[in-house]
């Protein structure tokens, strides 16, 4: 099925599957359209595995199939022979399961038949799975990747700056980050604090002219702080403290190279995707924030028929409650968190430069809410205006935002 196809029409006489996916097999059920159980099995989780699956599946007349995920080579395998892949996602099948029973059993070959059995049942409500472009989907891997990359790097700077807090604590605070590449070559050149005792200004300056330091900070100064600090460890202690030092700043030199190489991945991916003009003309998009966004929102436009569900599955529009009299209106926790993640980044860092976004932020503010629920208030706002974007292939105009527009028209007056 191809992005922009929509699920062929089916016969409801048809049985219907459902797979239960797992690490080293899989549960499969099969159901005649009155319900009554005609085939369960299991298969292994390799080629000859998958290839029987497909065949029992096709010989039972199945066309539909309910599955917990919507990638991996399961689902692949399933598309590729033909057949409409209905995903369920693990928190509505544990919902599910209450239809047949009380106790709330966790059994693999049971959620393979609550899998086939709410597709027989409740098809009209659920929508075929629409996959992205292999080029999209490559997108998603690298900026995600790189994600990843960076909170280790994060992770590792925070342990190297507990580290230095006992062994070496004249070096935190020395220059603007610790994973910086100053703070990296400062500590593979003075390991010690005997090495940083015998710095007087005259050297550290001279030392910090012979790596290309941007000199944004006088050398007396820099040697104030290092002369100010608590001591660290010296003798045979200092010396395996130094041995750690050298494997924390190893890690973070590794980490930041590999993050730089898949920016460069992302940047020549980014280039060759027919969408990249749509998130790069975005206000401070830039070229790695831009890839995130067009990888997670993706390309499958019918996934999302209304700026609405882009902004429910975004978790940006919040959730409401109703009973009775009683009315309450939350944080909305089942959400595509990458996706919440990488619109939200966006739309914080879209005030710095849009006034629009500036005046929206600020009023809800103003409202009273935190910071992340006004960057959410303002990521809705920006889901609306990125939606019409993708779905008409146009990129970002500010003169066509009209909200945008009114704001700099109230702004002139006040400016005269």
């Amino acid at each position: 099925m191809s992005v922009t196809e929509t699920a062929p029409s089916v016969d409801p006489h048809r049985p219907t599957g459902g797979v239960d996916w797992a690490k080293d097999d899989h549960a499969v059920c099969v159901l005649a359209p009155d319900g009554e159980q005609l085939q369960r099995f299991s298969v292994t989780h390799d080629r000859t595995g998958l290839r029987t699956m497909v065949g029992r599946l096709s010989k039972a007349g199945v066309v539909e199939v309910g599955i917990e995920r919507p990638d991996g080579p399961v689902v692949d395998a399933l598309r590729q022979a033909g057949l409409v892949v209905f995903v369920i996602p693990p928190g509505q099948l544990k919902n599910l399961r209450s239809r047949y029973g009380s106790a709330g059993n966790k059994d693999d070959r049971f959620d393979a038949y609550v899998l086939a059995d709410t597709v027989r049942t409740d098809r009209r409500r659920l929508r075929p799975l629409l996959v992205d472009t292999p080029t999209t989907t490559a997108l998603r891997q690298s900026v995600r990747a790189r994600r990843d990359l960076v909170a280790h790097r994060v992770a590792v700077a925070n342990q190297l700056r507990a580290h230095l807090q006992i062994c070496l604590p004249a070096v935190i605070g020395l220059f603007s980050d610790i994973d910086s590449q100053i703070s990296l070559r400062f500590l593979e050149r003075f390991t010690t604090q005997t090495q940083i005792g015998w710095l007087t200004p005259r050297r550290l300056a001279s030392w910090l002219a012979s790596v290309g330091y941007c000199g944004r900070m006088d050398p007396t100064v820099l040697h104030t702080r290092l002369t100010s600090a608590p001591r660290g460890h010296t003798g045979p202690e200092a010396d395996t403290a130094a041995a750690v030092t050298a494997a924390y700043v190893t890690v973070l030199r590794t980490l930041t190279t590999q993050i730089a190489e898949l920016a460069a991945r992302i940047s020549e991916q980014l280039d060759l995707h027919p969408d990249a003009q749509i998130f790069t003309s975005l206000p401070r998009a830039g070229r790695v924030r831009a890839a995130r966004m067009l990888a997670e929102i993706g390309d499958a436009r019918g996934r999302f028929p209304t700026p609405d569900s882009l902004a429910c599955l975004a978790g940006v529009a919040p959730s409401t409650r109703q009973s009775g009299k009683a009315r309450a209106v939350s944080f909305r926790w089942g959400a595509d968190k990458q996706l919440r993640d990488a619109i939200c980044d966006f739309a914080g860092d879209s005030i710095k430069t849009n006034p629009w976004a500036a005046d929206l932020y600020q009023r809800a503010r103003t409202r009273g809410h935190d910071h992340p629920h006004a960057v959410r208030v303002l990521a809705r706002a920006w889901i609306g205006v990125i939606w019409a974007c993708w779905h008409s292939h146009t990129p970002y105009d500010p003169d066509r935002h009209h909200a945008l527009q009114r704001v700099l028209n109230q702004d002139q007056p006040a400016a005269a």
